[in-house]
This record gives C-alpha cells, sequence and structure tokens, in this order.
C-alpha cells in the first residue's frame, strides 16, 4: 500500500543535492572530532548547529519560497545519515527540526501564517523546533492514552500545565510543539505551539544515558504558561487521532532509521581500519587476512546494502508522492535499526577487548545504536501491529 503525500510546497527546483551532501560532509568532518568529548560529558553541541545554521542547511526542508532549500526526502535522508556517522546526537536533534518544518508546510491544519514565521526565523537565525510528546505516565503517546499536560482556555490565551520527558535539543530549541489535552467539558487532544522561554517553563536537566548523551534530551516543566489563543495547531477529539497525518507517522520512523544506520557506517568504518593495522605476533599478518574477519565484515556490508536500498526507496516513493503505507514504514525502521544494531556487535565480535575500550569510538557507537530500538515505533508494536493485521483483527 501507498500513502498520497502533497508535493504542493514545492513550487521550484531544489538546490543541487550533490552541493549539500558535501556540505554536510564537511561539516561532519568537524562534528566527528567533537563528538567524544561531547559524549564524556554530556554537554549539548552548540557549536554545531552555530555551523549547520552558517551552511544553510537548517533551513534544508524550508521551501525555495520561504527562502529555504526545499530538499527532498532523499537529500534530507542522506544528509541525516552522513552527520548521523559523524555526531548521532546533533543528527537526532536536527532530525526532529527537519520532520516539523517538513510537517507545516504540507498540513493542512498548521496556520499559515506560524508556519511561515517559523520558516523565516530559522533562515535568520537559529531557531529550533521539536515535538514535546513523552511524559512518565503516558509512556509513548503512540501507544495510547491522554497526556497529563492540560492546556486550559482563558480570554487571553491558553494555560498550559505539565512535564514532558526525553525533551530532544531542549537546551537550544526555541519552539516547542507540545502534546497536550485541554479542560474543556469534552477533552480534545493535540499539538500546541509554544515559544521556548516563557515565564513558568523550565528545563530539568534529568538526560543522562547510556547513549546518545548530547542530544540534549531533558524534561521541560511548565508551570501555568501562558501562550496565545491562535496557537493551538492541530487539536481534535481523541478518537479522531486514530487516523493521524500520514506525514508526522511515516516521516520519523525512517528519517530516524537513516541516523543509526549512520552510527553502523562509522563503526564498519572503524572496524576495516583496526582489521588493517592490527597484527597479531602469532599471525604475523593483519586480521585482515583472515577469511573469518572478511566474512563478517562482508556481512556487515550485506547489512548496509540493504539499508542503503531500504532509505533510497522509501525516499524516493515520498518524493515522488507515493510513499510506503505506515505499517510498511514501521518494517523499514525495524529492519534498519536491528540491522544498525547487528553491524555494531559484529564489528564488537573481531575487535573484543580493543572494541569496548573508552580509547576506541567502537563502544561509543555500541551505546549510542542501541538506542534505536527505544524510538517509536518500537519493535513489539511494529509486530503486533502486522500480526493483528495478519489475522484480521
Amino acid at each position: 500500500m501507498v500513502t498520497a503525500v502533497s508535493t504542493s510546497a514545492r513550487p521550484g527546483p531544489a538546490p543541487e543535492a550533490a552541493d549539500v551532501i558535501a556540505r554536510a560532509r564537511d561539516l561532519a568532518g568537524r562534528f566527528a572530532t567533537r563528538a567524544e568529548a561531547h559524549d564524556r560529558d554530556g554537554s549539548f553541541p552548540f557549536e554545531n548547529f552555530e555551523e549547520l545554521f552558517k551552511s544553510g542547511l537548517l533551513s534544508l526542508t524550508i521551501p525555495i519560497a520561504l527562502g529555504g532549500s526545499e530538499a527532498g526526502a532523499q537529500t534530507v535522508a542522506r544528509v541525516l545519515q552522513i552527520i548521523g556517522q559523524a555526531d548521532p546526537s546533533t543528527a537526532l536533534v536536527l532530525s526532529m527540526h527537519y520532520i516539523q518544518h517538513f510537517i507545516m508546510v504540507r498540513s493542512e491544519r498548521w496556520p499559515v501564517r506560524l508556519s511561515r514565521q517559523l520558516a523565516r526565523e530559522s533562515i535568520e537565525g537559529i531557531a529550533l523546533i521539536n515535538a514535546l510528546r513523552v511524559e512518565s505516565e503516558l509512556g509513548s503517546p503512540a501507544r495510547g492514552g491522554l497526556p497529563a499536560t492540560i492546556a486550559r482556555r482563558t480570554a487571553t490565551g491558553w494555560r498550559l500545565t505539565g512535564r514532558k520527558i526525553y525533551s530532544t535539543g531542549a537546551p537550544a530549541l526555541k519552539w516547542y510543539v507540545v502534546w497536550a489535552k485541554t479542560d474543556e467539558p469534552e477533552t480534545r487532544v493535540g499539538q500546541f505551539l509554544l515559544p521556548a522561554g516563557l515565564p513558568g517553563t523550565r528545563i530539568v536537566e534529568t538526560w543522562d544515558h547510556l547513549g546518545l548523551r548530547a542530544s540534549g534530551s531533558h524534561d521541560v516543566v511548565f508551570d501555568d504558561v501562558v501562550f496565545p489563543l491562535d496557537h493551538e495547531i492541530d487539536v481534535r477529539k481523541p478518537e479522531e487521532w486514530r487516523v493521524g497525518d500520514p506525514i508526522q507517522s511515516i516521516l520519523p520512523p525512517v528519517f530516524v532509521a537513516a541516523i543509526y544506520d549512520g552510527i553502523a557506517r562509522a563503526a564498519r568504518d572503524w572496524l576495516i581500519g583496526f582489521l588493517k593495522s592490527r597484527v597479531p605476533a602469532n599471525l604475523g599478518a593483519p586480521l585482515a587476512s583472515l577469511p573469518r574477519a572478511q566474512e563478517v565484515l562482508g556481512g556487515i556490508e550485506a547489512r548496509l546494502l540493504v539499508n542503503k536500498r531500504l532509505i533510497e526507496s522509501f525516499a524516493g516513493d515520498f518524493d515522488a508522492g507515493a510513499a510506503p503505507d505506515v505499517a510498511e514504514c514501521n518494517v523499514i525502521k525495524l529492519t534498519i535499526t536491528n540491522n544498525a544494531v547487528a553491524v555494531v556487535e559484529d564489528a564488537l565480535s573481531l575487535s573484543s577487548n580493543h572494541g569496548l575500550s573508552r580509547t576506541n569510538p567502537l563502544e561509543r557507537h555500541y551505546r549510542d545504536v542501541l538506542c534505536g530500538r527505544a524510538h517509536t515505533p518500537q519493535d513489539d508494536w511494529t509486530r503486533v501491529g502486522l500480526g493483528r493485521s495478519a489475522l484480521g483483527l
């Protein structure tokens, strides 16, 4: 099955993809040199976003008519893979920013005035945006349930109270798209747009994770925060969310998966260098000469080729206006992320203690790639959905 995707936000040709990719590679070289230090102390890579802005890559998914690059999914996925190979924490924050701009210019529910304002701000400066959805009690919103975060309507504006966890990019975000419920007699639930830094908003630095340590995925707390009434973006009756916006459902899984594929490629590259340079005394030749090493590396290459084909196929279909349906996108994400984990585990099987040493990047790649399984949609959710569909339930 395919999902029709609106291309009405593409009034002219996008810049040459080769130029965009070249800029991403140039930045990635510098990001990679900083990744270890940011991982060690869990610091946010503000300098990376300064460079992304100066390179024009923060406006990659903004329409040309609004001053952006208007890149399609193929180019965006490749950029995220390249940045993910260098610093996946930076790539994750960037992916969320890209996804929100993809959504706002294609969704009929986003007010045009606000989408144009955010596009202009992202061209003029560092105006990162992300959706804040997850809560401790709620878990992943994809699994159902109403958020505890409440938006109360008054004569002068909305007043928001709640706490969001795993708010990726929190230290640098300028805009939040907050998932909340209303206190109206007939409860509605959906998205509200809030600028960062309003009175009553605070960031609690809770993020101390095994992987993606530099992503700044802290808690954001809202204590009776007032914001304009016209910043209600997409708020519906709960049952109306059973069929969501197709862009919101199909883009995030594959874009995020591209980042984990990038991590796997970084691990593969390190492994190749290790196999070529490591010469055990009892062997008298590089490990690369061993058939066992060649076989394992061949298996790694096979997984990465599958990932490449899946990403390119999805992105090509999306850009052509006929993206796969949600279930298929979820399977793509499951396959890519599990292939990526397997790649790093195979690399560890050949490198032994060397790969697990903090003096080498492979242990960081392993910690980072494991986070792919935690990202929505999780593997069990995807498999249950497929099973129920096969059973006609």
